[in-house]
C-alpha cells in the first residue's frame, strides 16, 4: 500500500473495510473486509477454504479477485476447524500452501509479502505481531478455539517475548449477542474460575459470553498486555457483516495481513 493512506484509498473506492487501529509496528499491513463489495457490488464474501466450482465462477471468486487487488500475493487460506493448530508460512513454501489449504486454526510468517488469512462470521479475527516486524500471526478464534488455546499456541509459536507482542481483536458476535449454554461456560471455567466473570446469566442455564474478553484474558495469562479490541458487534450490525448465528449461511468475513518489504 503506498501513496495515500489505506482508509482513504478504501473509502475512494466505496469500501467500508477496517484498517485494524492498534499498536502495531507500521511494517505489518492488516484489512479486514465487510459485506461491503464497493460501489454497485454484490455483497462480499471470502467464501470456505475449498470454494466450490459455481463459488469460484460467482461471487466467491469475484470477491476474492477484488480482495487480491488490495494484497502483494494471493493469501493463504485456511482450512479451520476451530482448533488450536498454528502454521508457519515462508516464501519458499507458499505456493504449496495456497494449493491446498492446511487445516489450522492460525498462522504466522517472517517472510515479507505472504499473505495470511482467516476467515469469521461471528468467531474472534486476531492479529499479532512483535514491535520488531518480525513476525505477523493471525487467528480464528471462536469459543472452542479460546478454550483450546489458539491464542496461546500462537504466541508461543510466534517465538518472540510476549510483552513486545501487540494484538487486535476484531469484529465478533458482542457480549449482548452470544447467548452459551453450561457447557461453553463450564469448558472456559475449568481452569481458569476467573473466566467466569465474563459470563452474564441470563435465564436457567443460559449465559450471554463475552468472547474479546475472554480473549483478552487469555492473552494477558500469556504475556501479552498490549490488546486492541474493535468491539463491533457482527450479529447486532447486519447490514455490515455476516453472522452464522444470525444468518446460518456460509458467508464470511477475511482478516489478511502481511509484513511490508
Amino acid at each position: 500500500m503506498t501513496g495515500a493512506s489505506p482508509r482513504t484509498r478504501l473509502a475512494q473506492q466505496g469500501l467500508d473495510w477496517i484498517v485494524p487501529a492498534w499498536h502495531g509496528p507500521e511494517r505489518v499491513c492488516a484489512l479486514f473486509t465487510t459485506r461491503d463489495g464497493g460501489h454497485a457490488a454484490a455483497d462480499f464474501d471470502a467464501g470456505p477454504a475449498h470454494p466450490t466450482a459455481d463459488e469460484v465462477a460467482g461471487n466467491v471468486g469475484e470477491c476474492r479477485r477484488r480482495l487480491r487487488a488490495w494484497l502483494p500475493a494471493d493469501p493463504v487460506w485456511l482450512e479451520q476447524v476451530h482448533g488450536r493448530d498454528v502454521v508457519a508460512v515462508d516464501a519458499a513454501g507458499a505456493d504449496a500452501l495456497r494449493a491446498a489449504p492446511p487445516r489450522a486454526d492460525a498462522a504466522l510468517t517472517r517472510s515479507p509479502g505472504v499473505v495470511l488469512s482467516v476467515r469469521v462470521a461471528d468467531c474472534l479475527p486476531v492479529l499479532l505481531a512483535d514491535r520488531a516486524a518480525s513476525v505477523v500471526a493471525v487467528a480464528h478464534a471462536g469459543w472452542r478455539g479460546l478454550a483450546a488455546g489458539v491464542l496461546e499456541t500462537t504466541v508461543a509459536a510466534m517465538q518472540a517475548a510476549p510483552g513486545d507482542i501487540a494484538a487486535w481483536i476484531g469484529p465478533a458476535i458482542g457480549p449482548r449477542a452470544f447467548e452459551v449454554g453450561a457447557d461453553v461456560r463450564d469448558t472456559h471455567c475449568a481452569d481458569d474460575a476467573g473466566a467466569s466473570a465474563h459470563f452474564a446469566p441470563v435465564a436457567a442455564g443460559k449465559w450471554l459470553a463475552d468472547l474479546p474478553a475472554l480473549a483478552r484474558r487469555r492473552l494477558a495469562a500469556a504475556g501479552v498486555a498490549d490488546v486492541v479490541v474493535d468491539g463491533a458487534c457482527t450479529h447486532a450490525e447486519a447490514a455490515r457483516f455476516h453472522s452464522w448465528r444470525r444468518d446460518r449461511t456460509r458467508g464470511r468475513m477475511a482478516l489478511v495481513a502481511w509484513l511490508a518489504p
